[in-house]
């Protein structure tokens, strides 16, 4: 994965990196290590890149074709195509790891590559924003929420929702860029100054530029406002005010509604943390050492992309029927991806458990036929 660099000259004047919005050599760590990392790196990319496709691919299928269409499909699949949009592209990054960060796919792949990652992220957040707010909503008021809650109204959120993180990650189609570096190699990243890039030129330097320096900051503060702190605040909002309602009211039968979904959103923001956390710290990187950097940054887009494959992870494990292992896949991701909060949830969950039974059942009886 491409991070998205300055030219901090005055630090690294080696080259550019596969890098964040600061540069950063992984060879500052020790030429083991940086190969290590490197290593590291081609491996998990490969494996999400695997586990994504294919997980997320499944679940789009089985929503799509296999489940009747619920508002809660619609969340869920949008979900899976965001992150299988990125883990299309995700060969294009074990390529540029697996060459030792030599960029030979042009500036607009570069750009695109980059506007996918940040495209990813909205997208997943903004989802998981709305799915909690839903969920809220269904809870707080059951009676709004059966006559109002549609399919249509589903559909054309989530239009919104891509609308908007497309807005938000088009900093990415504006300041990538690609430039050369005294290796001969190529490397993609920030140019925030939109001057014509020269290797080690001091004029892409944050503090020679007031007006790059100025786009970086804002970049970086909206990715972290929009993409991590208020949605926490609004996702925490809504589930405080579900568990105070439902234990006011005792109406939560089961606590099962809730596991999938409150899995997801921890694992999105643990995944996503150290990520923008250490974009922020890089706004001072003179003020951090810079090993944090040169292996903390690639650590944590590792982490974060891992994201990207994991949702299909948890849909299987956290299935109400994980624990019965005769269950068949479809059962488990239909259980999962049929989950809903609210009184009016209660028949359709109903209806999939009753469908899972009979899933096992089948199995069952054709595991004798077959022993017979």
């Amino acid at each position: 994965m491409e991070y998205e660099g300055y030219n901090d000259s005055s630090i690294y004047d080696e080259e550019y990196s596969d890098g964040s919005d600061y540069i950063v050599d992984l060879e500052e760590a020790g030429p083991l290590e940086a190969k290590v990392a490197e290593v590291f790196l081609v491996v998990i990319y490969s494996l999400v890149c695997f586990l994504g496709i294919l997980g997320n691919g499944l679940v789009i299928v089985i929503a799509t074709f296999k489940m009747k269409k619920t508002v809660n499909t619609v969340w869920f699949v949008n979900l899976a195509v965001a992150d299988f949009l990125f883990n299309i592209f995700l060969p294009i990054h074990i390529t540029y790891a697996a060459m030792d960060y030599h960029w030979v796919f042009g500036k607009a792949m570069c750009k695109i590559s980059s506007f996918l990652l940040s495209h990813n992220m909205y997208t997943s957040v903004f989802l998981l924003t709305v799915i909690s707010f839903d969920r809220c909503i269904s809870v707080l008021l059951p009676v709004w929420s059966q006559n109002h809650r549609s399919v249509r109204l589903a559909y054309m959120t989530c239009v919104v929702v891509w609308v908007l993180a497309f807005f938000l990650s088009s900093p990415s189609l504006v300041f990538r860029d690609t430039v050369s570096t005294s290796h001969g190699k190529i490397t993609c990243f920030n140019n925030f100054s939109l001057a014509a890039p020269e290797p080690f030129s001091h004029s892409t330097h944050p503090r020679t530029d007031p007006v790059g320096y100025s786009r970086h900051v804002a970049v970086t503060v909206t990715r972290f406002l929009c993409g991590f702190l208020i949605p926490v605040f609004v996702i925490t909002a809504c589930y405080l005010t579900i568990v105070f309602k439902l234990q006011r009211n005792r109406l939560a039968k089961t606590k099962k509604p809730f596991k999938i979904i409150i899995t997801i959103i921890i694992t999105f923001f643990l995944c996503w943390c150290p990520y923008h956390t250490l974009y922020l710290l890089e706004l001072h990187h003179t003020a951090v050492p810079a090993s944090v950097f040169s292996l903390g940054l690639p650590l944590a887009t590792a982490v974060a992309i891992a994201n990207s494959c994991m949702n299909p992870i948890l849909y299987v494990f956290m299935g109400h029927d994980f624990k019965k292992f005769k269950v068949a896949l479809f059962s488990r991701l239909v259980n999962a991806l049929s989950e809903d909060t609210g009184p009016s949830s209660y028949p359709s969950h109903r209806s999939f458990t009753k469908m899972s039974s009979l899933i096992e059942k089948a199995s069952v009886n054709e595991k004798e036929t077959s022993t017979i």
